[in-house]
């Protein structure tokens, strides 16, 4: 049974799908900030046709957003 992960990014201007793929690891590493305009990302898993879970992808401090800073000087 494959899984279809919807990363979807919501803003004033509604819900936009930004990424849609069967990579697990891919859809649960995207934050909201690697895209424009986003105030939250959502994830929908679908096995099948149906709807098997959704939530909000909370993004968990790393150190990589150390890195990420420093890149921007």
């Amino acid at each position: 049974m494959m899984k279809i992960y919807v990363i979807q990014s919501f803003n004033e201007d509604g819900i936009e799908n930004v990424y849609v793929g069967a990579d697990e690891e891919k859809a649960l590493s995207l934050k909201a900030a690697d895209f424009d305009h986003c105030d939250a990302l959502f994830v929908e898993i679908w096995e099948d046709g149906e709807k098997t879970d959704d939530f909000r992808l909370v993004e968990s401090p790393e150190e990589d957003d150390e890195e990420a800073e420093e890149e921007l000087r």
